[in-house]
C-alpha cells in the first residue's frame, strides 16, 4: 500500500439499510472524498456499470487476486459470491490525493478498521428493524423472496457485530441518519 498512507472511511451495514443512499450523500458533502470501487463475482444488477459501481469479475480471477495477496479484505459474502476491496484500490484513491469512502460488508469492515487502527473512521448503519429492513428490500424489487430472507437472517447475524465499530447511526429517517454521519465525520476529519 502507498508510502502515503491517509485516512479511510468505512461504512458497513446490513443490506438495505441505507449504506449506499448514505454513501451518495457523504460524496457531494465531501469532495476530497473518493467512493472505493469493491470487486465482486456476482453479476450486476439493473444499470449497475463495471468500474464504476463494482469491478465485476469472474471467480478464477477474484481467487487469483486472493492468492496474490492483492485484496485489503475480502469475503464470501453469500454462498458462491466474493467482495473484496483491492488494495490497489486504495492506493489509486490516495495517489489522486483522495479519502476513500468504503461501502462494505460487516466482516470487510472489521478486517480493514484492524488493519488501519486510528487511521479509519467505521461507522455502522443499522436499520430501524428488521420488519423496516424486510419491507426496504421488498421495495427494490431486485431480490427473490428466498433472496429476501437470506439477507434477512444475514442482517441479524450481522447487527450483533454493530459494537465493534466507532459509531452506530440508526436510520429511522434518511435525511437524520446523513446528517449524524456528516456530524461524526466531520469530527474525524479534524483530527
Amino acid at each position: 500500500m502507498s508510502a502515503t498512507f491517509q485516512k479511510v472511511i468505512i461504512l458497513t451495514a446490513p443490506s438495505g439499510a441505507g449504506k449506499t443512499s448514505i454513501s451518495k450523500y457523504l460524496l457531494q458533502q465531501f469532495p476530497q472524498f473518493t467512493f472505493s470501487i469493491s470487486a465482486t463475482t456476482r453479476a450486476p444488477r439493473g444499470a449497475e456499470q463495471d468500474g464504476v459501481d463494482y469491478h465485476f469479475i469472474n471467480t478464477p480471477t477474484f481467487e487469483g487476486y486472493i492468492y496474490q495477496d492483492a485484496f485489503l479484505e475480502y469475503e464470501m459474502v453469500y454462498e458462491g459470491i466474493y467482495y473484496g476491496t483491492l488494495k490497489s484500490e486504495l492506493d489509486r484513491i490516495w495517489n489522486q490525493g483522495k479519502i476513500p469512502l468504503l461501502d462494505i460488508d460487516v466482516k470487510g469492515a472489521i478486517k480493514v478498521q484492524k488493519q488501519l487502527g486510528e487511521k479509519c473512521l467505521s461507522i455502522f448503519i443499522q436499520p430501524p428493524s428488521i420488519e423496516a429492513l424486510k419491507e426496504r428490500l421488498q421495495k427494490r424489487q431486485t431480490e427473490t423472496p428466498e433472496s429476501i430472507q437470506m439477507r434477512l437472517d444475514k442482517a441479524a447475524y450481522e447487527i450483533s457485530f454493530s459494537h465493534e465499530f466507532n459509531a452506530i447511526i440508526k436510520n429511522e429517517n434518511l435525511e437524520t441518519a446523513c446528517a449524524e454521519t456528516k456530524k461524526i465525520i466531520s469530527a474525524f476529519m479534524l483530527k
